[in-house]
């Protein structure tokens, strides 16, 4: 028993560095090589929610909820990119570090532990700098509720890892999955709530949009910014069990044929 422990012990330790290697490692390649680093990681998202209030803004009097533009597409946009930009970076871990993959230190879950944690701490300093830049710079005093907050985010987390685990292993059995893939992204932007209020999508189309697991992402951030905002459709268990569900899918997948990824 007690060998079992120091055995188990030593893995976890193993791991840890190895996933600190690799952490080092992608923060050198993502944002060390390009000007600006970091400061893009911003910006892009800035850009994307100016254009959107922009936009808006000159064919509406108020957004949907409340009466900041910017506050409102930042609350559907940012758990948008935080999902979209953790599971193609979950996906693309092993091609990312199949170099490293042959060495018996290195597993592919180091891969995607490494690629999740930088991942998910960018885009909470991304998500944490640009809500209160919008709050500082609108001077406004919302009322904010963090538990709806918090939740949403881990949903956002969750279904990134999911999906990006699944996919990971997909993309690497069947390269012409990343194709499909990126065409099945092209309208999610448009039919996950994050430019209007999934409440005023019209029967039938809302029966069948609630079940994209990103409009209870957008819909749960949204609770947590305004609190008259009642959001009756939202199931944070349906996105936690499906991402769950797509992880555990993934992770068995990769378990059984990570040798013929890695020999390919």
């Amino acid at each position: 028993m007690a060998f079992f422990a120091k055995g188990l012990h030593a893995r976890r330790h193993k791991t840890a560095r190895t996933v600190g290697a690799l952490l080092l490692r992608e923060m050198a390649t993502s944002y060390g090589r390009s000007p600006g680093g970091y400061a893009w990681a911003i910006l892009e998202p800035v850009a994307g929610i100016a254009l959107l209030s922009i936009v808006f803004s000159a064919a509406f009097r108020a957004p949907p909820l409340g009466t900041s533009f910017p506050l409102f597409y930042a609350s559907g946009f940012l758990p948008f990119v935080f999902y979209l930009g953790l599971s193609s970076k979950v996906a693309a871990s092993i091609q990312f570090s199949k170099s490293l993959l042959s060495y018996p230190a290195v597993t592919y879950f180091d891969a995607i532990l490494a690629r999740f944690l930088l991942t998910s701490l960018t885009h909470i300093m991304v998500f944490a700098l640009v809500i209160w830049g919008i709050i500082w710079f609108g001077d406004m005093r919302p009322i904010l509720d963090p538990f709806h907050i918090i939740n949403a985010m881990c949903m956002a987390a969750a279904l990134g890892l999911g999906v990006g685990t699944l996919n990971c292993f997909l993309m690497s059995m069947f390269p012409i999955w990343g194709q499909a893939w990126a065409i099945v992204n092209k309208p999610l932007l448009i039919i996950s709530g994050v430019l209007f209020l999934f409440d005023s999508i019209p029967r039938p189309f809302n029966e069948f949009l609630v079940f994209n697991p990103l409009v209870h992402v957008v819909g749960e951030m949204r609770r947590g910014f305004y609190t008259n905002y009642q959001g009756s459709y939202i199931e944070p268990l349906y996105v936690y069990l499906g991402s769950f569900a797509a992880f555990g899918i993934g992770l068995l997948l990769l378990n059984r044929y990570n040798r013929t990824i890695l020999n390919d």
